[in-house]
């Protein structure tokens, strides 16, 4: 076929195929560590199904396989409802765990920090 730009034929596949997809979703993470977190979605998660998260980790961002342990109705915000999932990490890689735990204990640094104490002067009231 002329301006054919595949590098394989297709072949037709007669009867039905059938496949999954990922797609990544938003979701807020309400807790975390190295072996797993909670999650804020608006769907819910088949419990015991695996996933694919995408974890943006500061400056980081690590891909990281999780089984669904627990989901539940969280909370119903302006007309929708938002999911509260727990997530079990799966054979998480050494790049993942390095990552999550650097930022777990750079939030534990940023909680436990004392506010700056700032010196300043208030002007008299010059009425």
């Amino acid at each position: 076929m002329a301006g054919e730009k595949r590098d394989a034929e297709r072949v037709h596949i007669p009867g039905q195929v059938t496949g999954e997809v990922t797609v990544y979703e938003p979701m807020t993470i309400l807790d975390l560590s190295d072996r797993g977190a909670q999650v804020e979605t608006k769907f819910a998660l088949q419990l015991g199904s695996l996933h694919d998260f995408r974890l943006s980790l500061g400056t980081r961002s690590v891909i990281i396989k999780g089984r669904i342990v627990h989901c539940q109705i969280g909370e119903l915000r302006a007309g929708q409802v938002f999911y509260r999932t727990g997530v079990e990490f799966v054979e998480p890689s050494d790049h993942a765990l390095l990552a999550i735990r650097a930022f777990v204990e750079a939030q534990k640094n940023a909680a436990n920090a004392r506010p700056a104490i700032v010196e300043a002067e208030i002007a008299d009231d010059v009425s």
